[in-house]
């Protein structure tokens, strides 16, 4: 049988419990199976707890001495893996029951790239600053996989991935996009391109670590930022949701008017996201109006044809492009 890597990079959380649970699954794979942490600069009170695993038989832990960011350093963990799959999963994931592994083992044939999901608790939490992060989760992430499949490569997540590390290896992951998000954004873009087919599964894991709403909100701006990154450079995400309505809203030439009406009550919508009681609709807005703000400073995004160009003349996904469309074949 094949094996398993399951990569899992650390910052700023105790990742014991998740890697126990993942070695009493093991055997339900059908073959080998090795667990890789790295971490990634955090704080020393979780790496005291984490250095347990160095002893641990069939786990590999590794400390970096600075933070590399999310995409270099599953870059950096998928080089180091030894087994076919790979499974990506974020240090801050639970599983949800004693099968997670035995399903993605009955699913692997199904796809080269298998996406999970991922799942929240069913009660709100008591803090009320963890609120907006366990409503967003619950309304926006926690999908089933029948409707991710509508859009498999639109709705790709890094975390709880399995993929052929071949794949995951000759595509990798931009270690341009410095700031938090829209990573896995890119990689279902480059997924699409190559011909590679996504196959979402009910196999979701428990999201166990939300922010606070400061933090959560201060991630949502870097995305967001991300977001204009890759549609100015390579002219990516005009498909998301959120970039179509900006879009919509400079080719209509309110892109100026709407900016200076939620300018007036930005500190009241910010009130709301902190609160017991956050709005979603609060939060669209908030983000629209970040986008707007960041396209007004920003260079336009390059034309369609030098675009094209430019694709073209990379051989890195040209290449990639035809070797996965000839194993698909």
């Amino acid at each position: 049988m094949t094996g398993l890597s399951v990569l899992i990079p650390v910052f700023n959380h105790d990742v014991r419990p998740l890697v126990r649970a993942l070695l009493a699954q093991a055997p339900n794979w059908r073959g080998p199976v090795e667990i890789h942490c790295l971490d990634d600069g955090s704080a020393s009170v979780y790496r005291l707890k984490n250095r347990e695993l160095a002893s641990v038989p069939g786990v590999e832990y590794r400390e970096l001495e600075y933070n590399v960011g999310r995409a270099a350093i599953r870059n950096q963990l998928a080089a180091a893996a030894r087994q076919e799959w790979l499974l990506l999963l974020d240090n801050d994931s639970l599983l949800p029951d004693a099968h997670f592994l035995a399903r993605y083992a009955a699913a692997r044939t199904r796809a080269r790239v298998l996406s999970g999901g991922t799942t929240y608790e069913a009660q709100p939490p008591k803090e009320e600053a963890l609120r907006l992060r366990w409503l967003y989760g619950c309304r926006r992430e926690a999908r089933p996989a029948a409707v991710r499949q509508r859009a498999p490569h639109g709705q790709l997540t890094l975390n709880n991935l399995l993929i052929r590390a071949d794949i995951f290896r000759r595509l990798g992951l931009d270690e341009g996009l410095t700031r938090y998000g829209h990573e896995d954004t890119k990689f279902g873009w480059l997924l699409r391109h190559t011909g590679v087919r996504v196959v979402h599964l009910d196999n979701p894991v428990l999201h166990n670590g939300l922010e606070p709403a400061p933090v959560f909100l201060q991630k949502s701006h870097d995305a967001v930022r991300n977001l204009v990154q890759l549609y100015r450079t390579e002219g990516l995400g005009a498909d998301t949701r959120l970039l179509r309505a900006a879009l919509r809203l400079q080719r209509w030439g309110l892109s100026n008017a709407v900016r200076a009406a939620f300018g007036l009550r930005r500190e009241q919508v910010r009130r709301n996201l902190l609160s017991g009681r956050p709005s979603l609709r609060q939060l669209d807005a908030l983000k629209l109006y970040w986008l707007l703000s960041e396209l007004s400073t920003s260079a336009p995004p390059l034309p369609v044809s030098t675009q094209a160009a430019q694709k073209s003349a990379d051989p890195s996904v040209e290449e990639s492009a035809l070797a996965l469309k000839k194993e698909e074949a």
